[in-house]
């Protein structure tokens, strides 16, 4: 995406950033729905994590050793999230959802791995699988220097398709490590999962003892303050993930993930357990410095609800705009976190995402690149408000939209 081989064109090399804005290298300026995929949660440089951040420099860049800042973080992310009572930190999502997938497969004594279609969850080899819309027996990896035998314990379903999942725990449930979910999924664009579908994950799971592993590198702290696992709570009488994965936003920009759930299965990890993980730059003491800054800032009164509401007030405004052309359109929003089809009714899975008219697509994105809107490079990419965009951002990108919608209407 950053190549711009979805939408073609020239690629933007990025100078600086401010707030809601990016500066390319010939001086032009963006509105920024990208946040760098998700983790510029307060805008670009924020004064509060910048003093952090340097702060935590003075003092050194990397110890192998134990700070207390990592007890902090760590402190702030379980206060806000009842499922983890431990957690491990790590250095990036790919390497977090990775570790959590062995020690579910370590703590079950089982191999298999449920996903889902459209939803991403790093590129380790094992999850590197796609399937059709029929109940795969054995995954088929999709990425060159994936051998067939490392993704065939990998089993790919449809996304809120019900009926599959019965039918996957039915003839495989006592195999079944885990099964690991994006609860808004956001590299489809944004597709949630229906309270039914999460429903019978948790009751399955629970069910056949497999354990239900939330990817919420991008949804943790974005949709909610409690992740999506607090929305899914709502509504869901004693719902919990069993692992949750986290990324992105609690490293505020910096390279840092986690993993976590309760004690009876984190112990498990070495050195308590047998599990073994490791890493070098784990818990890295600017990353930490970072992200609990963001955190901190992120959970004074009123940031988060102002946030949401800047968020709603674009995507509404866009399906304004939209249906005033005559374009068909259709989009959702949570929390920071929005999407948005050129479908007249929002999909509910992959293979309806892909029905989207990717060249009128490609047509959006390049007119609003060129009015100074940057919007994620690709159809299958949600979109990122920042605590940072103003009122007057959100006019001026409706504006825009106005303009390249009406262009789209008129061919």
């Amino acid at each position: 995406m950053r190549a711009f081989k979805a939408v073609g064109g020239t690629p933007r090399f990025v100078r600086r950033a401010q707030g809601a804005y990016m500066w390319d290298a010939n001086g032009q300026r963006y509105i920024d729905y990208i946040g760098s995929w998700g983790p510029m949660i307060l805008g670009h440089g924020h004064p509060v994590v910048l003093e952090a951040v340097q702060r935590a420099l003075l003092d050194g860049f990397s110890f192998g050793a134990p700070t207390e800042r990592e007890i902090e973080l760590a402190e702030a992310i379980i206060s806000r999230l009842p499922a983890i009572e431990m957690l491990r930190l790590v250095s990036s999502g790919t390497e977090a959802a990775m570790s959590a997938i062995r020690l579910a497969r370590g703590a079950t004594g089982r191999s298999m791995l449920v996903k889902f279609e459209g939803c991403y969850h790093g590129h380790a080899d094992a999850l590197l699988v796609k399937a059709g819309s029929g109940l795969a027996t054995h995954g088929h990896p999709t990425s060159a220097g994936v051998p067939p035998e490392v993704v065939q314990h990998t089993l790919v379903l449809e996304y809120n398709n019900l009926q599959q999942l019965e039918d996957a725990f039915t003839q495989y449930g006592s195999q079944i490590a885990c099964l690991m979910i994006e609860p808004i999924a956001g590299n489809m664009n944004f597709v949630r999962a229906s309270l039914p579908f999460m429903r019978l994950c948790r009751e399955l799971c629970t069910q056949h003892g497999a354990l239900l592993v939330f990817d919420e590198v991008m949804t943790g702290f974005r949709v909610a303050l409690g992740g999506a696992q607090s929305l899914y709570a709502q509504h869901i009488e004693g719902f919990a993930p069993d692992l949750t994965v986290l990324g992105k936003v609690i490293g505020g920009g910096m390279p840092l993930a986690a993993f976590g759930g309760p004690r009876a299965i984190m112990e498990q990890l070495a050195p308590l357990g047998a599990v073994y993980q490791a890493g070098t730059l784990s818990g890295n003491p600017v990353a930490t410095a970072c992200g609990l800054a963001t955190l901190q800032e992120l959970g004074k009164p009123g940031v988060f609800d102002a946030l949401a509401a800047q968020t709603r007030a674009l995507v509404q405004g866009l399906s304004a705009a939209a249906r005033a052309a005559g374009v068909a359109f259709s989009a959702d929003c949570e929390g920071g976190m929005f999407g948005f089809f050129l479908l007249p009714q929002l999909p509910t899975h992959y293979a309806q995402v892909m029905g989207s008219d990717g060249s009128r697509f490609n047509r959006l994105f390049h007119g609003l690149l060129q009015r100074g809107i940057y919007i994620a490079p690709a159809l299958y990419e949600a979109g990122f408000v920042s605590a940072a965009h103003s009122d007057a951002d959100i006019a001026a990108t409706l504006a825009a939209a106005a303009e390249v919608f009406s262009e789209l209407s008129a061919t």
